[in-house]
């Protein structure tokens, strides 16, 4: 799961203090999500399938299909 999250971070060219400062957070906080040593909240979760638009499936590496499921609320 977290080389999931570091791939698509860097095929994004982004740098874990842009997530981060979407996430509100900081730059080593969410270092700490990429390396696995803390746990990910279901809210990050969220709102990094809704930055990056893939299924939280994905992102915890469940499967390999990126097209996001069809919304039926707003989060």
């Amino acid at each position: 799961m977290y080389n999931r999250l570091r791939e698509l971070r860097e095929d994004r060219d982004l740098t874990q203090a842009q997530i981060a400062k979407y996430l509100n957070m900081s730059q080593t906080g969410y270092s700490q999500y990429e390396i696995g040593r803390n746990d990910i909240p279901t809210i990050v979760l969220i709102k990094l399938s809704l930055f990056y638009g893939v299924p939280i499936d994905y992102i915890l590496n469940i499967t390999d299909e990126t097209t996001p499921y069809e919304r039926t609320k707003i989060v």
